[in-house]
C-alpha cells in the first residue's frame, strides 16, 4: 500500500543519501553526520560509488545495490549526477526525492531542459521531488535530518509545534537558530528550492492533519504555484491552523535578486500582498517579526469579514520605549486607542494610579510593582474597547523581573491576547515570557509588525474560478467589441456608433451633440497618446473636422462616436488574469493620473457586493464621492455593482479575457448610476 506523502517526506523508515562524502566538513558530508547526531532510528543507506566506507559506515555503490527501496532519497551530488540519480529513483520507485544541486532554470535553456526532464520522470514514475536547489527536509520529532544546512550541526535541538517552509535553503537554519534563542521551536522545516515538482503549498497541505503541528511560517521568494498555496491556506483555515508569511520582492531590486536566486520572477508586490490576504495568510514585513510572531498569531482570532477595525491598548512603565511601538503600529494602520473613562476609573480603583487620558497608558514607575502591573492588566484584558494589549516594560525587566514581568506571565491566560516588548536587554525575562507562552519581542518594529499582521489577517474568501479556455493567439478588441463583451457581464457603457473615417458628410446621430470622436482600432490601446481622441465636438462640421484629423494622425478606417458624459467623479475598474495569482479585479482613482497615484484596491475575482463595497472604502480618492463635507454623493452602489459585473469575467462563458479595463468609468450622482466611456479588452 502506498505510504502517505507526509510519512515518506518527514518520517521515512529508510533513507538513502546519494553522493554522501567521507568528509563531514563538506556540504555532501553533512547529512549522514546530522542523522546520526540527531538519533534517527530508521535505516540509512549512504551511496558513494567511489568508496566502500563513508564516515565509518558501509557505503553502497548505487541504489540498485540496496536491499530495499528507500522511502526517501536525498541527493547531494553534482548537477549531472543528480539528473542520473533522479532517473534511477523514478525507475525503482523511490516515493520521494530531495535534490540539493543547482544548475536548473536559473541558468538558462540548459537548466530549463533539465527541469522538463525531471517533471517527465515524476509524471511517469509517481516519484515526488523536493527541489532542486533544496537544502533539505527536517523533522525534529522523528529525527529526520535530511539537510546540508550547517545550522543543524548541534545535538539536542528542541522540538516545537510549528512547521516552517522556505524557498531559500538558508532560511531553515535561520528559523532554527534564531527561534531557539527566542524560545520558538519547530516540528519540521523544509527548503523547497525551485519547486519543479512539489511546492510549498503541496508539502504543507500534506501535513495539515498532523496533530503535532499547530501552524506554519513561510519564507516566500515568489508566488510560483500560487494555486497550491491557496488550496493549502483554505484547508489550514478550516482546521484553525494559522499561517505567517514573509514575502520578498517589495522593491524592484529585491525582485531582481529573487529572480537570480530561484529562476522565477516574483509577482508585483501589491498583487502578492492581496493574494496572501485573500488566502487568510498573515503577512509580516520583518525577519524578526517572522521568527517571533507566530505565538501572537496563534492567540489572535480571525475577525469576520466586515467586522469593526480591531483596537489595541499600549500600556507601559516607560513612555519613551512605548512610543517606539506606537509609531510603527500607526504607520501599519493599527488603531491604538485611549481607554474609556470607565476603564480609567477601574484602573484607578485597582492600582491607585492616576493614568492620564491618552493613547499611551503610562503607569510610570509605579507599574514596576506586581500589584499595579497585574491589576492594570486585569482591567485592560477585560475592557470591551480593546482587542489586544501591548505591554512595554522598561529597565525593571532586566533587574526585577518578579515585579515587572511576572504579572505578565500570570496574565498569560487572559481572555484577550497580550504581547510584550522589553526595552532593555533582558534575556532571562524574555525566556520566562516565552516559557509561559506570552508572545514577546526583541525590537519595537517586530512587535508592531506582528501585531499588525495578526490583527489585519482576515478569513479567506472561498471562490470558484472557471479554468482558462485559451485558444489561438491573444488579441486586442476594438472599443466597440470591448463594450459588447462588457455589456454581456453587465457593465454599463455610453451609447456608441462607428463611422467610416472617409465620410464626406456628417450623418444624423442617434444622440445629441456635443460628442467625443475616437480612433476605432484593435491595434491602438491608448488612443489619447497618439492624438486619436477629440472631445466636445459641437456640431456636424466639427465632427467632419475631428474625423479628418484622427484619420490623418492614426490612418484608421473607422472612428467611434459617443455622447459626452459628465458626472461627479471618475474611477478605473480593471480585470487581469495574473500568471501567478489568477483572476484579479481592481478599483483605482481614474483618469490619466491612475498609474502615478497607485491609489487602488485589489481582490481575487469574482467578488460579491460586500467585497466590492469594501474595495471602494480602501481607495482614498473615493472618499470624496461619499458626500465628503457636503459635496454631492456619487452612486457608489452602482459602482460596487459594476465591480461585481466586471469580476464575472473570471467565470463567464466564452473566450478567456487576459485584461479588461474601463478608464474612466464616470460616477454620476447617487441614484443615477455609472457609465463606461472608454474600454480596453485583451483576449488570452
Amino acid at each position: 500500500m502506498k505510504k502517505p506523502l507526509s510519512q515518506v517526506l518527514l518520517a521515512p523508515q529508510s533513507v538513502a543519501i546519494i553522493g554522501q562524502s567521507n568528509d563531514a566538513t563538506k556540504t555532501a558530508g553533512r547529512p549522514l553526520k546530522y542523522l546520526r547526531q540527531a538519533g534517527y532510528a530508521g535505516r540509512v543507506y549512504p551511496i558513494n560509488p567511489r568508496r566502500d566506507e563513508v564516515l565509518g559506515e558501509h557505503a553502497w555503490p548505487s541504489l540498485a545495490d540496496l536491499p530495499e527501496v528507500p522511502d526517501h532519497a536525498y541527493i547531494v551530488a553534482s548537477t549531472e549526477a543528480t539528473m542520473e540519480a533522479i532517473e534511477e529513483c523514478g525507475r525503482i520507485g523511490v516515493p520521494v526525492v530531495t535534490a540539493l544541486a543547482n544548475g536548473f532554470s536559473e541558468t538558462g535553456a540548459e537548466g530549463i531542459e533539465r527541469e522538463r526532464r525531471i517533471r517527465e520522470v515524476c509524471a511517469r514514475s509517481g516519484t515526488r521531488l523536493v527541489g532542486p536547489s533544496s537544502l533539505g527536509v527536517v523533522d525534529l520529532r522523528h529525527k529526520t535530518f535530511l539537510t546540508a544546512n550547517a545550522a543543524f550541526d548541534e545535538p539536542d535541538l528542541p522540538v516545537g509545534r510549528i512547521f516552517a517552509a522556505s524557498h531559500s535553503g538558508g532560511m531553515i537554519g535561520t528559523f532554527l537558530s534564531r527561534g531557539k534563542a527566542r524560545g520558538i521551536h519547530f516540528a519540521g522545516l523544509v527548503s523547497v528550492g525551485n519547486e519543479v515538482d512539489l511546492s510549498i503549498g503541496e508539502i504543507c497541505q500534506a501535513t495539515l492533519d498532523d496533530p503535532g503541528i499547530d501552524g506554519y511560517v513561510l519564507f516566500l521568494e515568489t508566488m510560483r504555484k500560487a494555486g497550491a498555496l491557496r488550496a493549502f491556506a483554505l484547508e489550514a483555515a478550516k482546521r484553525g491552523k494559522p499561517i505567517l508569511a514573509f514575502k520578498l520582492g517589495r522593491s524592484a531590486a529585491a525582485r531582481e535578486l529573487a529572480v537570480s536566486h530561484t529562476g522565477a520572477l516574483a509577482g508585483e508586490d501589491d498583487i502578492a500582498g492581496m493574494f496572501l490576504a485573500e488566502c487568510g495568510i498573515a503577512r509580516i514585513d520583518t525577519l524578526e517579526g517572522l521568527i517571533e510572531g507566530f505565538p501572537l498569531l496563534a492567540r489572535v482570532p480571525v475577525p469576520a469579514r466586515g467586522a469593526r477595525r480591531p483596537t489595541v491598548a499600549v500600556m507601559t512603565t516607560t513612555a519613551g520605549g512605548a512610543t517606539m511601538v506606537v509609531d510603527p503600529l500607526a504607520t501599519r494602520g493599527v488603531a491604538v486607542e485611549p481607554p474609556t473613562p470607565q476603564t480609567l476609573a477601574r484602573i484607578k480603583a485597582v492600582t491607585d494610579v492616576d493614568v492620564t487620558p491618552a493613547r499611551l497608558i503610562d503607569l510610570t514607575l509605579a507599574g514596576a510593582q506586581y500589584k499595579v502591573m497585574k491589576g492594570a492588566l486585569d482591567v485592560l484584558t477585560t475592557a470591551p474597547e480593546f482587542d489586544l494589549v501591548v505591554v512595554v516594560v522598561g529597565s525593571s525587566a532586566r533587574f526585577y523581573p518578579d515585579l515587572a514581568v511576572k504579572p505578565i506571565v500570570d496574565s498569560a491566560g487572559a481572555g484577550k491576547p497580550i504581547a510584550a516588548f522589553l526595552v532593555p536587554e533582558a534575556p532571562d525575562a524574555l525566556a520566562r515570557l516565552a516559557a509561559a507562552g506570552v508572545p514577546n519581542f526583541h525590537t519595537p518594529e517586530a512587535c508592531a509588525d506582528a501585531v499588525a499582521a495578526a490583527l489585519q489577517r482576515r478569513a479567506p474568501r472561498r471562490i470558484e474560478v472557471r479554468a482558462a479556455n485559451v485558444s489561438g493567439a491573444d488579441r486586442m478588441l476594438d472599443e466597440l467589441e470591448a463594450y459588447a463583451l462588457l455589456h454581456r457581464v453587465g457593465v454599463p457603457h455610453a451609447q456608441s456608433i462607428a463611422l467610416a473615417s472617409s465620410i464626406a458628410q456628417a450623418p444624423a446621430l442617434p444622440f445629441s451633440f456635443p460628442v467625443a470622436v475616437k480612433a476605432l482600432s484593435e491595434t491602438i490601446a491608448h488612443k489619447s497618446d497618439v492624438g486619436g481622441v477629440v472631445l466636445n465636438v459641437r456640431d456636424g462640421d466639427a465632427l467632419l473636422a475631428a474625423v479628418a484629423k484622427i484619420r490623418q494622425v492614426t490612418n484608421v478606417d473607422r472612428v467611434l462616436v459617443q455622447p459626452m458624459v459628465s458626472g461627479i467623479g471618475e474611477v478605473l475598474i480593471g480585470y487581469r488574469l495574473d500568471a501567478d495569482a489568477g483572476p484579479l479585479v481592481m478599483l483605482a482613482a481614474g483618469g490619466i493620473l491612475a498609474e502615478i497615484h497607485r491609489d487602488r484596491s485589489l481582490r481575487l475575482a469574482p467578488v460579491d457586493l460586500a467585497e466590492a463595497r469594501a474595495m471602494i472604502g480602501e481607495v482614498a480618492a473615493l472618499k470624496a464621492l461619499a458626500g465628503y463635507r457636503g459635496r454631492p454623493a456619487g452612486d457608489l452602489d452602482a459602482l460596487a455593482q459594476a465591480l461585481v459585473s466586471l469580476s464575472q469575467l473570471a467565470v463567464q462563458d466564452g473566450p478567456t479575457v487576459a485584461e479588461a479595463e474601463v478608464n474612466p468609468l464616470i460616477v454620476k450622482p447617487k441614484g443615477e448610476g455609472v457609465i463606461a466611456v472608454d474600454a480596453l479588452v485583451r483576449l488570452a
